[in-house]
């Protein structure tokens, strides 16, 4: 089950219980679990999951593991003496890896990392909800007439054979294609025509389709004609069956497709008629780079050596019998497997990335060069394997990895895109009727613990009136045409704010908006009709990777300063941030990122970090806000590091100001 909207339907009839001492942690994500489940329960440690298990009627356990009181491991030890059927999911972070096995005995569903992905969420519910349903294959057969009618077609080559696979009749379209005549056909076998290069495990495995499985087989064949001429045909055989489901004799219709054919349409039409398909993708990294850098000739070469040891060096026992090579530093193997489990699969996996290995230690020689290869490897099995490798290919690419099972993936390209457009449609509602609002949160003095500005953040009302964390919708925004909009709505919101509070109102605003000219013309405007509380605005720039035009940000910074208007650098010490961008800007003040001050108690790295940007942003005189203050200790070391305010759970939950 792999569609979101199934998953759904599905979890939305479930009560969840979800235990975790991190109250960030489980507030956080009570929120996007109440999204996906009818009802949430939430316990702080094991013991007080267990009272609430009893208490209430639960349909699924989510939970931590290092917790006081009680841990999670025992806590879920006690619900499977109760209920050992119940599904279970652990969320757990790296350090906690050694309570894996004890999770393992206690038949755990499955895991799920700190900090959480949604995606990953998605393919454990899909796991569970499989398991907890059933399903039901379908057998459709042909009857007699209609076997005959699809393989007695005037436009194909048709013959027939006894249950021997002798010839028994074959048609005009049949010897035209072979130039045979019609005697020197019947009486004879179909291996008259077989070619040599075809395997013998071919006619292994089409006999023991059609003979033993009573079934179909449907491929592509190579064979020679009469004068020794190769022709390739789209064959089907089909074993014609008596009332006692015996078998009467063999029908088969030919397509002659030789005209036509080309690498990657005989690997289509392979995959296409094969029941149980695996498909290995492989690519010369950088192969464009070798052509432009070497030119065409030689690239080429390599090309050509490399395929020829491509295929040599595959291991015979892996029986990929079908190698392509596509063009462009793309090769392909693929084989129908008979046995198509978890465990062939995972064999099979491993083999490739050690036969990966022994091919990235190859030096190709190309002449004038000797050319050290390196492959990504994609491979994928079933009938939609080759979308899913093509789409494996391209996350390769942009991960900068080399291998990838890729199953599903096509699927879940289809799935996110159905998803996106869902989101944006529930975007442009909410614009349309007014429902893009702004929640904000206090910053305090970390002297006097009092409230001294307020951080701007944007959410969604639903049709529902449900209010949505802008986790779930700002990023896609950001891809259609509604994040100009957003941006527009959140400013207004977030200046009239000034006219209900007297302190500072922050205001979050990437780099990417300053380069619209759009935005710049709106905050402006914003600027000049509130030009009397300009001076408590501030503009927290969120940092992006693909920056354009940095005169346009700096020259920004300087507009807005004349209105008053301080600048902060949100989220720095981590992503995109570093001194040198952080001196162009000039900013009054600096959010140190979420990241390090959470773990600031345990991480020592977390707290040289934030010494350092302590003592930098003193010696500029830039102020410094800490987010994510979850609780006194953690305010206590960054008060004593001489950080001036706070913002997080500890003080202050985001609210609607009115």
């Amino acid at each position: 089950m792999n569609n979101f909207k199934d998953i759904i339907k599905f979890t939305k009839n479930m009560n969840l219980l979800f235990v975790e001492d991190d109250e960030f942690l489980r507030e956080s994500l009570i929120e996007v679990f109440n999204s996906l489940f009818k009802d949430v329960t939430s316990a702080i440690n094991g013991e007080d999951g267990i009272e609430k298990f009893y208490e209430n009627k639960i349909d699924m356990v989510v939970s931590g593991v290092n917790m006081p009181k009680l841990n999670g491991l025992d806590m879920i030890e006690r619900i499977r003496d109760f209920d050992k059927d119940i599904p279970i999911l652990i969320l757990s972070a790296n350090s906690e890896t050694d309570y894996f096995i004890k999770s393992i005995e206690l038949n755990i569903d499955g895991y799920l990392l700190k900090p959480m992905q949604l995606e990953k969420l998605k393919e454990s519910l899909s796991k569970i909800i499989q398991k907890m349903k059933f399903q039901k294959e379908f057998n459709d057969n042909l009857n007699f007439l209609q076997q005959y009618q699809e393989l007695t077609d005037s436009n194909t080559a048709v013959s027939k054979a006894d249950t021997q696979g002798v010839i028994t009749y074959v048609n005009n379209e049949f010897c035209k294609l072979t130039g045979y005549d019609r005697d020197e056909l019947i009486g004879h076998h179909h291996n008259i025509l077989r070619h040599p290069d075809n395997p013998a495990s071919m006619y292994s495995e089409l006999w023991h389709v059609i003979k033993n499985n009573k079934k179909p087989w449907k491929g592509i064949i190579k064979n020679l004609t009469k004068d020794s001429n190769t022709y390739y045909i789209k064959t089907v055989i089909q074993p014609i069956l008596d009332t006692d489901n015996n078998i009467v004799e063999y029908i088969s219709i030919k397509t002659d497709i030789t005209n036509i054919m080309s690498s990657k349409k005989i690997l289509y039409d392979f995959i296409d008629s094969a029941n149980n398909p695996i498909l290995v993708l492989i690519k010369i990294e950088g192969f464009m780079d070798i052509e432009k850098f070497y030119g065409y000739i030689i690239s080429q070469r390599i090309e050509e050596k490399f395929a020829k040891d491509l295929e040599n060096l595959m291991p015979k026992n892996l029986n990929f019998n079908k190698f392509f090579s596509l063009e462009n530093g793309e090769f392909a193997f693929v084989q129908d497997l008979e046995d198509n489990s978890s465990t062939i699969l995972e064999n099979i996996t491993q083999a490739l990335q050690s036969f990966q290995y022994i091919i990235n230690e190859l030096k190709i020689d190309a002449g004038e060069i000797d050319y050290d290869i390196s492959i990504m490897m994609s491979v994928a099995n079933g009938k939609d394997c080759i979308e899913n490798v093509k789409y494996g290919m391209k996350t390769l690419e942009k991960n900068k990895q080399d291998f990838i099972l890729a199953n599903d993936l096509a699927q879940k390209e289809q799935d996110e895109a159905a998803n996106n457009l869902k989101i944006l449609k529930m975007v442009k509602q909410a614009i349309e009727t007014s429902n893009i609002i702004s929640y904000f949160q206090p910053i305090v003095s970390n002297k006097t613990k009092e409230v001294v500005k307020y951080e701007s953040l944007v959410r969604l009302v639903d049709e529902n009136s449900k209010v949505i964390s802008p986790f779930f919708f700002l990023n896609i925004a950001k891809k259609g045409k509604y994040y100009a909009q957003i941006t527009a709505i959140v400013l207004e919101n977030s200046f009239e704010a000034l006219k209900i509070t007297d302190k500072s109102i922050s205001i979050n605003i990437s780099a990417l908006d300053i380069e619209k000219p759009i935005t710049r013309k709106k905050i402006y405007e914003l600027l000049d009709i509130h030009k009397e509380s300009a001076h408590r605005v501030v503009f927290e720039l969120l940092e992006d990777e693909d920056v354009k035009d940095f005169d346009e940000i700096t020259k920004f910074i300087s507009e807005v300063k004349k209105y008053g208007v301080k600048i902060a650098i949100d989220d720095f010490g981590a992503g995109y941030s570093n001194f040198e961008r952080l001196l162009k800007y000039q900013p009054d003040i600096l959010k140190i990122d979420g990241s390090l001050i959470k773990n600031i108690e345990q991480d020592s790295y977390s707290l040289s970090v934030v010494k350092t940007i302590v003592s930098f942003a003193k010696e500029q005189n830039i102020e410094i806000i800490a987010e994510f203050i979850e609780n006194e200790n953690i305010y206590n070391i960054l008060k004593d590091l001489g950080v001036e305010y706070s913002q997080g759970y500890y003080f202050g939950k985001p609210f609607l100001m009115k």
